[in-house]
């Protein structure tokens, strides 16, 4: 009974011994795999609910933040000194940063280039292993030391943490793919809306855009006379444009000149051109100062008013004017006072039975002023009203008939201005204007006015222009106190392709004689088109049709021409 006893207490004592055994080979085994894995370079994973970090991942860290860290000495590869190194680090995008969301209702979806480093087993089995995505992620955990929290990682000094940053993730999409970078010598393209528009020569503070056109006309009434003969013409056009480039003023000049010499045909040689000029000054206290300067030369044609028959060439007419004035907005209320000069000087002419005819009689000066009353309702409309008083002085008191065709000019007109940006831009006036004379057997020369210059886009490439005058007309027939001539013209401008543009116009006058009792209607057409091979160089052509229907005997008139030449700018 003794020995069956001792025998069980026995066996008991061995199975605790085992147990104890066995207990103790797992804790030692358990201890000691930390330390094993350290040395041979395996690592270990940190459980997921682990507040702080193992003292073996500590370690690891602290031997990375220990090595020497490379310090650039060329110029330029350190940031400035304004901004410190830890500012750099702070702004600098880690995939080991905080990514929870701090607005609940932000986009919760992963960014590779953010979201911290997850072991592999973690990944989304519906991604299969071969897809950019999946290659991205195990790209993302693989730059990351399994182990390392985001906490352990900023404990370390600001130029420490550089060295987990995965740069090489900055220029990876969400499908993993880099960005194509440039060609080293690669050309530089830039989109141009105007590719073959004139880019124009610096001159000091002006832009200068000039014009030059050669071509060959053909026409059947070579003079615009009432029996003008069909020729063929060498034409030649110079043109010029320039416009400041100042910060607060503006100004702008353009002229023209145009040359005509026969080839075959009728001979005819004329020379004709103009000069317009503006000038814009932005004075103290809201005031500005606006001048402009003006002059024209042109033969006479059938469209003038007086004519003398049985001369070799049309006789010259110079036209000079000028206006000086100043505005001052006072809020929605502006007034404007300009003075205005013109001055009108006419040729002899040289008849075909031999010996010239004076035409001083016609030359006159007129002196004006007017002053013009605004009301702006908004940006875009300013109602106005202008009055006009002047006076028209003649070379010649007396005429070759013995009249004294001096006199006071006197008119009205209401209008609207309008500034539509990029739409519409111009004015609309209609009044009354008259001129009486000093001698009494010449009636008054009265009747409605009509003006315009407005400018219309409709869309991009396109513009419409109107243009409309009242122009009061002297003479110097005996007992005539003279004509008005209303003048519009319509012409739209489009360009059909870049390097192709088109243009199409339609002029129309009527010009009443007070006196005769007569009327004339004269009107033209013109449609043109130009091609621009490149930049500088184009083929020009245009047809063009004009006619004169008047009551009164001779004057009747039509010419037809047709234009080819080449256009170069700059």
């Amino acid at each position: 009974m003794s020995q069956a006893l001792t025998l069980k207490h026995i066996k008991a004592r061995r199975r605790r011994a085992l147990v104890l055994a066995s207990f103790t080979a797992i804790s030692t085994m358990s201890l000691a795999a930390p330390a094993f894995a350290q040395s041979t370079g395996l690592r270990t994973g940190t459980p997921a609910n682990t507040a702080g970090t193992s003292t073996a991942t500590r370690t690891a860290l602290e031997e990375i933040a220990q090595a020497p860290v490379y310090q650039p000495t060329s110029e330029g590869a350190l940031p400035d000194d304004s901004q410190s190194s830890s500012d750099n680090s702070a702004n600098s995008t880690s995939i080991f940063d905080d990514t929870g969301p701090s607005d609940p209702f932000a986009n919760t979806a992963p960014d590779l280039r953010t979201t911290p480093a997850s072991p592999a087993g973690a990944a989304d089995p519906a991604l299969p292993s071969g897809s950019l995505t999946g290659r991205a992620a195990t790209a993302v955990t693989a730059q990351t030391p399994e182990g390392t929290s985001g906490e352990a990682i900023t404990a370390l000094p600001a130029e420490r943490q550089g060295r987990f940053n995965t740069d090489a993730l900055d220029t990876l999409d969400t499908l993993g793919r880099s960005e194509r970078a440039a060609a080293i010598e690669a050309r530089r393209r830039t989109f141009e809306e105007t590719p073959f528009a004139a880019v124009g020569l610096r001159a000091g503070t002006f832009l200068l855009f000039p014009t030059l056109e050669q071509g060959i006309t053909a026409t059947n009434n070579a003079d615009s006379s009432t029996n003008g003969d069909s020729a063929v013409l060498s034409e030649t056009t110079l043109r010029l444009n320039a416009n400041s480039d100042w910060a607060r003023h503006s100004a702008y000049l353009s002229g023209f000149g145009t040359y005509r010499k026969t080839i075959s045909g009728d001979e005819v040689e004329t020379v004709y051109g103009g000069l317009n000029s503006g000038l814009q000054l932005d004075l103290a206290n809201a005031y500005t100062l606006n001048a402009t300067a003006n002059y024209l030369v042109t033969p006479e044609s059938a469209t003038s008013p007086v004519q003398i028959e049985g001369t070799l060439d049309e006789p010259i007419r110079q036209s000079i004017d000028g206006s000086l004035g100043l505005s001052k907005n006072f809020g929605p209320l502006q007034l404007t006072g300009t003075g205005r000069i013109e001055r009108d000087i006419y040729g002899d002419a040289d008849l075909s039975t031999g010996g010239t005819i004076s035409q001083k009689d016609r030359n006159s000066t007129l002196a004006a002023f007017v002053l013009r009353t605004g009301w702006e309702l908004s940006p875009a409309l300013t109602p106005f009203v202008e009055a006009e008083i002047g006076k028209r002085f003649y070379d010649n008191k007396l005429d070759s008939a013995g009249y004294r065709r001096s006199g006071v000019r006197s008119g009205i007109r209401g209008g609207l201005e309008i500034d539509i940006a990029e739409k519409w831009a111009g004015e609309l006036s209609a009044g009354w204007i008259a001129e009486s004379f000093d001698d009494d057997r010449l009636r008054t020369l009265s009747g409605a006015t009509f003006d315009a210059d407005l400018t219309w886009s409709p869309m991009r490439g396109t513009t419409v222009v109107l243009n409309g005058n009242t122009t009061v007309e002297a003479t110097t027939s005996p007992g005539d106190s003279g004509s008005i001539l209303y003048s519009a013209a319509l012409s739209a401008t489009r360009e059909l392709r870049a390097n192709l543009t088109g243009n199409a116009s339609i002029g129309l006058g009527i010009r009443d004689f007070k006196d005769l009792d007569s009327r004339e209607l004269i009107w033209n057409t013109e449609a043109s088109l130009t091609y621009w091979f490149n930049r500088y160089a184009g083929l020009t052509g245009r047809v063009r049709y004009e006619q004169i229907d008047s009551d009164l005997a001779f004057r009747d008139m039509d010419a037809t021409s047709v234009f080819l030449g080449i256009k170069l700018q700059r």
